[in-house]
């Protein structure tokens, strides 16, 4: 009973802090377009970090000495790819998120051509690579890095946000080995259910690619695939052709490797689950 009564008050405590959380995320939020007095001049631009659709990431240092990866979005580019309102959204999210295992926005401004969005520096770089490199990770290690994943959707939910696009690529990973959830570009608020089609096609839930309308439901799927991909290194629904991708998906077709613990295939078995009311 003692040990009941201490879980108890520790997830009471811990709701406490995601409620706090949620009502600065939302003061935040209600702010819309918080105004920085930063410049492109106050940036010493160092390299290029990256390359996408709208314009490029580079890594600079700002005249404190901090470094940044600074976001550079062309404005004809999601002009004519009508994402204008796609990526203010996404700033205003980015703006409004602080919690430790989510990237946020330091300053953000504009001139004629571009938009700046202006982020820390993660400098481990991108789990992706560091899976590629050491094939796959032991249980520990995937352990500890999915605990901190878990945390970070339960904020996201608490606020009501759906994030729909996780997977190594957008898992960055600091100088002192934690993890910092990055590219919020699909997070959406959702209070009820959404159908809009979008995510990687490996980590998509069933009930978005059949249009079913979803929920925070499709964030524990995508986490399912993760912890295995991260566990295996490689994961669980694959294929050259995209449709049999969402083939395997749909029918939940997939093995666990010999060396999954019992514990390990339980968790994904659960996470993995076509039965939503399970």
């Amino acid at each position: 009973m003692a040990l009941w009564n201490k879980k108890s008050r520790n997830r009471s405590a811990y709701t406490e802090v995601l409620e706090k959380l949620r009502k600065e995320f939302y003061m935040r939020w209600e702010k819309k377009n918080i105004s920085s007095t930063q410049g492109l001049d106050e940036f010493s631009r160092l390299k290029t970090l990256g390359t996408g659709s709208f314009g490029r990431v580079l890594l600079v240092r700002y005249k404190d000495d901090n470094y940044y990866a600074m976001k550079c979005i062309e404005k004809v580019r999601i002009i004519k790819l009508k994402q204008v309102e796609h990526t203010l959204y996404e700033k205003r999210i980015l703006e409004a998120i602080r919690f430790p295992f989510i990237i946020s926005l330091e300053f953000s401004f504009k001139d004629n051509s571009y938009l700046y969005f202006v982020m820390p520096f993660i400098n481990g770089g991108e789990m992706f690579t560091h899976l590629r490199r050491m094939r796959k990770f032991n249980e520990v290690l995937a352990r500890f890095y999915a605990s901190q994943v878990l945390l970070a959707l339960e904020f996201l939910h608490f606020c009501d946000i759906l994030y729909r696009d996780l997977k190594p690529e957008n898992i960055l990973i600091d100088s002192k080995g934690y993890l910092k959830i990055a590219d919020l570009g699909f997070c959406k608020i959702v209070k009820g259910r959404t159908w809009t089609l979008c995510g990687t096609p490996e980590y998509i839930a069933p009930e978005i690619i059949l249009s079913k309308g979803y929920g925070k439901a499709v964030d524990y799927w995508s986490f399912g695939v993760l912890l295995f991909e991260m566990s295996a290194g490689y994961p669980p629904f694959t294929s050259s052709d995209p449709m049999k991708v969402y083939e395997r998906i749909i029918s939940c077709k997939y093995k666990c490797p010999g060396s999954f613990s019992s514990e390990l295939q339980d968790i994904i078995k659960n996470l993995l689950q076509l039965d939503l009311s399970r």
